[in-house]
């Protein structure tokens, strides 16, 4: 088990799903907020923002909500002038974190982050000190349901994709960044909205962690999942079928 998006299904993570909820609507209303002002209030014309309205839906975000969000784009409101922000750093036992974040604050947000990456082993490196280590690309996955492993494949294929990783829980399409929204689109007029989409940090090395490690660098995503600024957390650690076993148990 590598990456960010698997680890979410570690048992022993599970918080208050309510306020996690809350935090995760206020996340997914300033991401579409700044895609309407980066591009247009018109999800017709902005990919950025039709994926990121397409993720809020995903998350049962009330349509008055996305609504608002987009108005706030349009409204002048010197208040939601967000920055986009990318912060790098080590945790414990070497695992590389990238952390995006949207912020109307630089200086908060970083002393915010920095704070949390020491409190827990860590470490807050300088801008690109381990992107090297990481692809960047656009990231579309579809249940198994959805379609047959070589229908997706063609399917992708065709719209440009790069590759497809299937298996009994999922396809995984990867894109260039470039590509990125011209395949999700193909791709949503054949089997509807993807599960989730969007560009990612993709790990290209890996650093293999124990049980004590792994619960400590699992303690830091949490926390800067936690900050209200940050949008996305990824990181390259690898967990055996073991240490994932022991933390499931715990």
């Amino acid at each position: 088990m590598a990456g960010h998006s698997q680890f979410k299904n570690i048992m022993y993570r599970k918080g208050a799903q309510d306020a996690k909820r809350a935090k995760e609507f206020t996340k997914l209303a300033r991401e579409i907020t700044v895609s309407a002002k980066l591009g247009q209030p018109d999800p017709a014309m902005n990919p950025r923002l039709r994926a990121a309205i397409a993720a809020a839906r995903k998350a049962s975000m009330p349509k008055d909500n996305i609504d608002r969000a987009i108005k706030k784009a349009t409204g002048g409101d010197g208040a939601d002038d967000y920055a986009e922000m990318r912060y790098e750093g080590y945790a414990t036992g070497g695992v590389a974190v990238i952390v995006e974040a949207l912020t109307d604050n630089r200086n908060r947000t970083a002393s915010e982050v920095r704070s949390l990456f020491n409190k827990h082993g860590g470490s807050l490196g300088e801008t690109n000190s381990v992107s090297f280590m990481f692809d960047r690309v656009g990231e579309i996955v579809y249940p198994a349901a959805a379609a047959s492993a070589d229908a997706m494949f063609e399917a992708a294929l065709e719209a440009g994709a790069e590759n497809v990783e299937s298996d009994g829980e999922a396809h995984t399409i990867t894109t260039s960044v470039d590509d990125f929204a011209a395949a999700r689109d193909a791709l949503e007029t054949l089997f509807d909205s993807p599960d989730r989409s969007g560009l990612v940090w993709r790990p290209t090395t890996l650093s293999p962690l124990d049980a004590d490690k792994a619960e400590s660098v699992l303690k830091l995503i949490d926390a800067l999942e936690d900050n209200d600024d940050v949008q996305k957390v990824f990181a390259n650690f690898d967990l055996s079928e073991e240490v994932l076993a022991s933390l499931t148990a715990a």
